[in-house]
């Protein structure tokens, strides 16, 4: 096992997380997809899931959205995040390669199609529920929620530290039904939970360098970069999950 590609995958996410506040998975998951796929990628991902939403959820305590949107979209995405897990232990390697390569797309596309959409709070708490359900079970089974979780918080228009909270807790609460159910059902084994603690020190090392990135870069051209790199990596999932 090449850990140095583990390393580097955890890296550019920790680069993504410090520069936008969110989305480490959305790099370092599909790396990992790739090499390893999906079942390790989710295992390995899953503790600095759980550790740096804790971190960050507890940071910004004192931001949470007033109304039920939080609580709805935190509590339903652990039952989707359940649901998730027993599909990650069931489905065949290509099925999950396959839902991580049209996860990014999708998260590409609609980032590329409606760069300026816009929802109501009072609307995003009546979709909380079900667009939570879609993000666990997405989460779960792929390792990858932020086609559903980023770009409906991200369509609310919240305030940074407001958008923080909100996601944090999502992924916590995801998190606490996600670790349990892996390691019960044989996917976060000894090793791969090892080598999840361990991916906390390149993931939290590279945060403070996207945080200075996303300070001399254009917003544009940085998302432009990832949107790249991200439709490149989809392409290449889909090739494999088609042609091994």
């Amino acid at each position: 096992m090449d850990i140095t590609l583990v390393i580097i995958a955890f890296a550019l996410g920790g680069i993504l997380k410090g520069a936008t506040g969110a989305g480490a998975p959305v790099i370092a998951v599909p790396v990992m997809t790739l090499f390893f796929g999906a079942p390790f990628a989710v295992a390995v991902f899953s503790i600095p899931n759980l550790v740096t939403n804790i971190w960050q959820g507890w940071a910004y305590r004192a931001h949470v959205v007033k109304g039920p949107l939080m609580l709805r979209f935190a509590v339903a995405g652990a039952l989707g995040a359940g649901l998730g897990s027993f599909m990650l232990a069931w489905l065949p390697t290509e099925a999950l390669t396959l839902t991580v390569a049209l996860s990014v797309l999708a998260y590409v596309g609609f980032r590329a199609a409606r760069p300026g959409w816009t929802l109501a709070l009072h609307r995003a708490e009546k979709l909380a529920a079900p667009m939570g359900v879609l993000g666990g079970i997405l989460q779960g089974a792929a390792g990858l929620s932020a086609p559903v979780s980023l770009s409906f918080l991200n369509a609310i228009r919240l305030e940074r530290a407001q958008f923080i909270i909100t996601i944090s807790v999502f992924f916590l609460a995801m998190a606490l039904v996600q670790v349990p159910l892996l390691a019960v059902l044989g996917i976060l084994t000894a090793e791969r939970f090892v080598l999840s603690c361990l991916a906390l020190v390149p993931l939290m090392a590279a945060m403070p360098l996207g945080a200075w990135l996303a300070r001399r870069i254009s917003a544009r051209m940085f998302d432009l970069v990832i949107l790249v790199l991200l439709l490149i990596l989809s392409l290449r999932l889909i090739w494999q999950a088609a042609f091994g």
